[in-house]
């Protein structure tokens, strides 16, 4: 899996986000390519984001960098922030961020 970031490591933390628990990278819409994080792409990728539409929701677009399952959006969203193949704990602080990747 390709994932493009600013600083990531092995587990996608990047230098933005860099805690213990912030190990997905998402998918981004608008360029079909996978970053460690907004900011990351906004650093990164020359051009203007666009937020997955609710009806998109079960498209593969969260990569857990633990495990290296890719879930759909509607899968990590209903995860309780917890990777549902490997158990490993995602940051529950991503929530905050949601409308800049998906639709409210």
């Amino acid at each position: 899996m390709k994932i493009k970031g600013v600083g990531f490591d092995r587990n996608t933390r990047c230098s933005h986000y860099s805690t213990e628990k912030d190990i997905i990278a998402i998918k981004f819409k608008c360029c079909g390519t996978y970053y460690a994080c907004f900011e990351c792409h906004r650093e990164l990728s020359g051009h203007a984001h666009e937020v997955w539409n609710k009806e998109e929701f079960d498209a593969k677009a969260i990569f857990c960098g633990n495990c290296r399952s890719e879930l759909t959006i509607k899968e990590y969203m209903e995860s309780g922030y917890e990777c549902p193949s490997c158990k490993s704990d995602f940051n529950p602080g991503c929530r905050n961020h949601y409308h800049l990747y998906f639709e409210g």
